[in-house]
């Protein structure tokens, strides 16, 4: 798991896409293919170039979370 410094962790703070990537152990390929797919976190492009908000990764990691037990 990507360690961030402290203020990294902000919710204003902006992650790259290959930061993201490291994060959740996944390729950048895959993250565009889930973008182009309306699935995964919000993102902003500024540029060229995508980032996502710390909030809105943390947000859809928490609406990814299952309970033991719990279906699907």
């Amino acid at each position: 798991m990507l360690i961030m410094r402290h203020e990294d962790n902000h919710p204003s703070a902006l992650l790259s896409e290959r930061d993201l990537a490291r994060r959740w152990r996944r390729s950048t390929r895959t993250l565009q293919r889930w973008r182009s797919a309306g699935y995964g976190a919000a993102y902003l492009v500024i540029g060229s170039s995508v980032y996502y908000r710390v909030a809105d990764v943390l947000a859809f990691e928490a609406r990814q979370r299952r309970d033991a037990g719990q279906p699907g």
